[in-house]
């Protein structure tokens, strides 16, 4: 094959010249390397808070993760309701999210209290109009957290007795003695006297019992000491207290005082009157009405 010595000239000044292309892509090439030569600390210090910026994320997710499920299982061993549970576990990880991202901005130099004020601003205007529900709610967390009682518990709360059947994160169901279900919002609750009868394994039975003046008051006594001792269900320690507490206007006024186990209360309650009753009538101590004695004066005629 013979190649003319024109057409060799030519390929070969194609060759040796540069494309227009490659020489836009060296200058700008040259520009970044210009660039990166004067501003290296810069750019230095820049990579080095966007890496520490990352990891702060990259890690407070985890640690928000882990307090999160922390808190879940908290719960869960104090048997709160799991949706309860979720719930909670779920605002703890947002607020530690929120929190982790706002700090990170601010190593990369990124002035938060723009968003801070956002925030702030959003959370009031939430708050208000939802007053009640959050007062509901943070209730709710206060009896989660500190458990004044707990499902199963007798109590009294807001004006209502009966045992707690579930408690939930706006409000807590009682069901009464009657099996009446009553809702009551945990915002009452929390703002009231919490009377629980059963947070305590024992309890003490308080009997007055009130016999004439006339009526025997050593076996009186006696008959009550009796009947406490023969009742399997009071304890023997601590010692029945049996003593005279008053001396009315109509009656001598005796009291008991008993301990028993909490789930014999009310049964020993009962069963303690009705026994006084039978056995006072039986030996003849009287129980007298509540009376008034009147003294009439005549006066004389002059």
């Amino acid at each position: 094959m013979i190649i003319e010595p024109e057409r060799t000239q030519h390929l070969s000044d194609e060759f040796v010249q540069p494309k227009p292309q490659l020489e836009g892509a060296s200058v700008l090439l040259n520009q970044i390397l210009e660039y990166i030569d004067k501003n290296q600390e810069i750019i230095i210090s820049t990579a080095i808070n966007l890496t520490i910026a990352i990891l702060i994320f990259y890690i407070g997710r985890m640690l928000a993760r882990g307090v999160s499920s922390l808190v879940g299982k908290a719960l869960l061993h104090r048997k709160v309701d799991s949706a309860v549970v979720s719930f909670l576990a779920s605002i703890v990880y947002a607020a530690m999210l929120i929190a982790v991202i706002l700090i990170a901005l601010s190593h990369l130099g990124i002035q938060t209290a723009s968003f801070i004020a956002i925030l702030g601003a959003a959370g009031l205007a939430i708050a208000l109009a939802l007053q009640g529900s959050l007062s509901n709610f943070a209730s709710g967390v206060l009896i989660i957290v500190f458990r004044p009682f707990k499902a199963g518990d007798f109590v009294e709360v807001a004006g209502i007795s009966g045992v707690v059947e579930r408690i939930d994160i706006f409000q807590t169901i009682f069901k009464t003695g009657d099996n009446k279900k009553i809702i009551v919002p945990n915002s009452q609750i929390t703002g009231g006297a919490i009377v629980n009868y059963s947070a305590e394994p024992r309890r003490r039975v308080d009997l007055t019992i009130g016999i004439s003046y006339d009526s025997d008051l050593r076996k009186a006594k006696q008959l009550l000491q009796d009947i406490v001792s023969a009742d399997s269900r009071i304890l023997k320690d601590p010692a029945p207290v049996i003593a005279v507490s008053a001396l009315a206007d109509s009656s001598v006024n005796l009291i008991t005082r008993s301990w028993v186990e909490a789930a014999d209360y009310w049964q020993v309650y009962w069963d303690t009157l009705e026994q006084v009753k039978l056995t006072f009538d039986q030996e003849g101590i009287e129980i007298p009405y509540p009376q008034m004695s009147l003294h009439l004066k005549k006066e004389e005629k002059e």
